[in-house]
């Protein structure tokens, strides 16, 4: 991995269709609004395009924390912009910041943290453990 400088910034935009729907995930009663998971989904997203830039070939970082807030219903075909900041990196442990707005108002802000990761091990530490039967 390249250094990673606080400020490094990454964006994700989607269109709120009826696939991110919170009636889709959690009680089909509830109105036409973005489900919270797929808010978060969206701040995971800027994060990681936040760090792609940094990547050595075969590197990638996953998610390890996600602290957020939604404070705001979007409707369905409002564009959904997520961003995020980095603010602190430590060795392979990287913090940021990340929000959400839906164009009218900011809809989520909170903090995200990832692990830079390297890929094929990590493949490979996940295939051993899928072999390993349930409490072994």
């Amino acid at each position: 991995m390249r250094p990673i400088p606080a400020g490094a910034k990454g964006s994700f935009t989607l269109t709120v269709s009826a696939e991110h729907l919170a009636s889709r995930f959690k009680d089909a009663t509830l109105p036409a609004v973005l489900a919270t998971p797929v808010m978060i989904m969206a701040m995971e997203n800027a994060a990681l395009n936040a760090l792609k830039p940094y990547f050595e070939a075969g590197e990638s970082a996953v998610g390890t924390r996600v602290d957020v807030k939604h404070l705001a219903a979007t409707p369905v075909g409002r564009r959904v912009t997520a961003c995020a900041e980095v603010t602190k990196v430590s060795g392979r442990h990287i913090e940021l910041k990340v929000w959400a707005m839906d164009g009218a108002e900011e809809i989520g802000i909170g903090t995200h943290e990832r692990v830079l990761i390297d890929v094929a091990k990590f493949a490979a530490q996940l295939a051993a453990k899928s072999a390993r039967k349930p409490g072994q």
